[in-house]
């Protein structure tokens, strides 16, 4: 369930600027910084179910790499180097599994993404090369994070991310976390 990302204010984009990182404006760079910085957490979110860590494994069809790059399957975000015009400048974030509830999958990505802008987060720089041809030794000595491998870590990411959990909420946040820990609890017994 890839999600495409634009942002428009007053009818205008806001993540194009034709002179920036693939047409990409300092916005859209801090949107992108807040997405990154909270990816492990969001997985909790976008990969709600412990079969949804059976794609997110090195070399697979999703990536684990936290990053980012123009064209880079490989890359937990995406920008589309097919998408030129301002209206069309977006980037996706890879990750997330179709078990995932949409809305809430949205909720948290905005929110992550407003955060970067807020707090005007730096992405790090892209990722050129294919991530799923390096070995994990490799992606360390880069010192590139990688996703979550397991619902457990997931959720234990998301218990740290005090920001996502005040934005839906302390009861949402509460009651999501126990029944997923308990999911978690049962597939490991």
């Amino acid at each position: 369930m890839h999600v495409h990302m634009l942002l428009f204010k007053d009818g205008k984009p806001v993540f194009y600027d034709k002179d920036g990182y693939s047409s990409l404006s300092r916005t859209a760079h801090y949107f992108i910084g807040g997405l990154l910085k909270h990816a492990p957490s969001l997985c909790a979110w976008t990969n709600p179910s412990t079969n949804s860590y059976k794609r997110l494994v090195p070399g697979f069809e999703a990536p684990v790499t936290i990053g980012y790059a123009t064209s880079n399957r490989s890359a937990v975000i995406r920008i589309p180097a097919y998408a030129k015009a301002p209206e069309q400048k977006r980037f996706e974030l890879r990750s997330p599994d179709a078990a995932a509830n949409p809305y809430l999958v949205f909720a948290v990505c905005v929110a992550a993404g407003l955060d970067g802008i807020e707090n005007q987060l730096e992405a790090p720089e892209p990722i050129g090369k294919n991530m799923y041809l390096l070995t994990e030794e490799q992606i360390a000595d880069m010192n590139i994070d990688v996703l979550p491998a397991t619902l457990g870590e997931a959720c234990d990411a998301f218990e740290q991310d005090t920001y996502i959990q005040e934005v839906l909420g302390e009861h949402i946040s509460k009651k999501y976390l126990e029944a997923k820990k308990a999911e978690w609890a049962d597939y490991r017994a």
